[in-house]
């Protein structure tokens, strides 16, 4: 198929001789569409798009070229994509292999072995404990539940950060500028750092626990957030839910009542339309 045959009135006559080819060019039409849009998801944000800007603008001046008899001009377009994307690949090829890279993870709703976001959350926060109990790193994390803690986000730094256990590592190493308070988690973005908590007014919780202990609790307290806390003199890792208060949990405990918070027993393994069409399932 070339320019002639696209202005062509004949040409799109002849795709539609009857009912049952309007029905197969439509499905072609459909599966065209979802193509290009998974790749244009794919290279959006590379300098690949640029080039892909510039052949459709010559594109439209070739056709436009064709419609009113200018043949050389036609010509010469024509000659200038052809060879112009020959060396746009060598040129752009670094941003070309990003796109494809981008396009392949795009589809990763084929893939039976695929790592839910969920999952990935868990595995975030157990590293980071993992990590910072036996090496007595003080820590302070709130995971936003159905409740907003916008009152307490509003009190931190705001970072906006995927979760990842490096980072929390970082967050909390003693005498960083980001190291005192508490980290708030919410839509699966580490929000703010340096936040505070409200403390407990209760009169019953043992003096060995401190200030971090105290705010776990009292977040508790007025929300269900998921909070965990990682004990700067012991190393013991405790947890607050619910006005619920477990301490000097190992950390496959945690890891556990993690996963009853992050991945419910009613969402069950997603299947290949949550896949496709991502979101957690209630």
């Amino acid at each position: 198929m070339n320019i002639q045959q696209l202005s062509n009135p004949q040409y799109w006559a002849s795709l539609f001789p009857t009912p049952w080819s309007v029905v197969v060019n439509l499905i072609d039409i459909a599966l065209v569409a979802w193509l290009l849009y998974y790749f244009i998801k794919a290279i959006v944000g590379t300098k690949i798009m640029i080039l892909v800007r510039g052949v459709l603008t010559f594109f439209l001046f070739e056709l436009v070229a064709n419609m009113i008899g200018l043949t050389t001009i036609s010509w010469l377009i024509n000659q200038i994509i052809t060879y112009g994307v020959i060396a746009a690949v060598v040129i752009f090829s670094p941003e070309i292999r990003t796109g494809l890279e981008r396009l392949g993870r795009a589809t990763e709703f084929f893939s039976t072995n695929q790592i839910s976001t969920e999952e990935k959350l868990v595995q975030s926060y157990v590293k980071a404990v993992a990590y910072m109990s036996p090496r007595k790193i003080g820590a302070l994390v709130a995971i936003q539940g159905s409740r907003t803690l916008q009152e307490y986000i509003s009190t931190g730094i705001p970072l906006d950060a995927d979760v990842s256990g490096e980072l929390l590592i970082n967050i909390f190493i003693p005498n960083t500028p980001l190291h005192d308070g508490a980290v708030i988690v919410t839509n699966d973005k580490i929000a703010v750092s340096c936040a505070y908590l409200p403390l407990t007014e209760s009169t019953g919780i043992s003096k060995e626990f401190g200030t971090r202990h105290r705010a776990a609790i009292g977040l508790s307290e007025v929300s269900d957030a998921f909070t965990f806390v990682v004990s700067e003199e012991t190393g013991g890792i405790s947890i607050a839910r619910n006005g619920s208060f477990r301490y000097d949990l190992s950390i496959e405990e945690f890891e556990q009542e993690l996963r009853s918070f992050i991945i419910p027993e009613d969402q069950g393994k997603k299947d290949l339309k949550s896949r496709i069409f991502g979101g957690r399932i209630k």
